[in-house]
């Protein structure tokens, strides 16, 4: 871990801290806080390599720890292989050390993903026509994963709009991102872009974003779960105007 001198140390501590809470109040979140945070300070490649850790262990959780397991993989792994593809092949972008492009394009998924989630009306997917869609979404998907390290878009609107359950949701959601995470680790290593000391810094990150989702339950309980999503989603949308322009700025 020579690469993190003990004030990048720290500040990566805290950004999964933060990033934890987010995803205790909002089940959801810590990938694409950390990516945008980690984004403005170093490489968006080396980012990414530092959520594969505790995203995976996160979201292994999530995945898990709801009934429908194999039903919800039955219907979705379309779209999981889709996943799997674009990430495979958007990370080449990622690996390409072409800090400008990536952190651009780090920036537009933050706005995107955001702005929608904030101000589009919640679509609706008929069951019949998932079989088309999932695999286009889990392609899309994944090539916005690879090249930006952010899993959100266009996979959590998609799944949204699936009409599921609420737990059989936030269990879909997991697996999503677990795809996710470990497409993203493969992709970095084929493209020789994951190495031993970002593994490191991102295992002993692992704590601190615990830390962070213990304390986000416990802060879900005492404030308005709308108001801080919708300050979280104004917060992302500033950081990704910040980092779409920092490249041509400079």
């Amino acid at each position: 871990m020579s690469d993190f001198s003990p004030m990048l140390t720290a500040t990566i501590a805290i950004t999964f801290l933060l990033a934890g809470i987010v995803k205790g109040v909002t089940g959801m979140g810590l990938p694409t806080l950390a990516m945008g945070l980690l984004g403005t300070i170093i490489p968006p490649v080396t980012a990414a390599s530092l959520l594969i850790v505790p995203s995976f262990v996160t979201n292994i959780w999530q995945l898990f720890a709801g009934p429908s397991f194999s039903a919800i993989l039955q219907r979705l792994w379309l779209m999981m292989a889709g996943i799997l593809v674009g990430t495979i092949i958007g990370a080449r972008l990622l690996a390409s050390d072409n800090v400008k492009w990536t952190t651009a394009g780090l920036g537009a998924a933050l706005i995107l993903y955001a702005a929608y989630t904030l101000l589009a009306r919640q679509p609706s997917v008929a069951v019949r026509a998932e079989r088309w869609f999932s695999p286009v979404v889990g392609f899309l998907t994944g090539l916005v994963t690879g090249g930006t390290g952010v899993f959100v878009v266009p996979a959590v609107p998609y799944i949204q709009a699936l009409g599921l359950r609420r737990d059989d949701l936030i269990q879909a959601l997991g697996l999503s991102f677990t795809v996710s995470t470990i497409a993203l680790a493969l992709g970095l290593a084929s493209h020789g872009a994951f190495d031993a000391a970002h593994l490191a810094m991102s295992s002993l990150a692992v704590l601190p974003a615990l830390v962070g989702m213990w304390l986000g339950q416990i802060l879900r309980r005492k404030i308005s779960l709308a108001t801080f999503r919708r300050w979280f989603l104004i917060f992302l949308i500033l950081l990704g105007i910040e980092l779409m322009l920092r490249p041509f700025l400079g």
